[in-house]
């Protein structure tokens, strides 16, 4: 079911520029947060992270570098989850905020290990995000075994 959200996200008709750039950098404040959720803001997870925005938001490496930058500055200034979270309630469907949450995950499990403030802060988020635990499991799942 998964894979066909996927394939549906990536084969929509509107390309992901028209996206507003809140809603991109909101998703991406998310998976920043996460990564830096160690302590550490490893190079797999950036790895992870500027494939991610490649792949769904059509950036190439100058606009990761750019987004990326302006949501460790939106991490640093933020006090909660909330302004966030609710962005991307705002813009992305379930399909799209399940593919998030997969990703999410792949940027937790980037580095090899996962730290208990790590899996609280992804069941968090995905609460926020409305998602289902069942949905969460099945991210993580397949973030497991891609």
């Amino acid at each position: 079911m998964l894979e066909r959200l996927k394939s549906l996200l990536t084969s929509a008709p509107t390309p992901e520029a028209s996206r507003p750039p809140d809603v991109r950098l909101a998703a991406c404040v998310l998976l920043v947060e996460l990564a830096q959720a160690d302590g550490e803001f490893s190079a797999e997870e950036r790895h992870v992270i500027g494939n991610a925005l490649k792949r769904h938001f059509g950036l190439d490496e100058a606009g990761v570098a750019a987004l990326v930058a302006e949501a460790e500055a939106a991490v640093r200034r933020s006090v909660d989850h909330f302004t966030f979270t609710r962005q991307v309630l705002q813009g992305f469907d379930l399909g799209q905020r399940m593919v998030l949450a997969e990703l999410m995950w792949s940027v937790i499990l980037a580095d090899g290990t996962l730290a208990d403030h790590e899996a609280y802060l992804v069941r968090k988020l995905a609460n926020l995000l409305e998602l289902e635990p069942a949905y969460l499991s099945e991210a993580r799942k397949n973030a497991s075994a891609g």
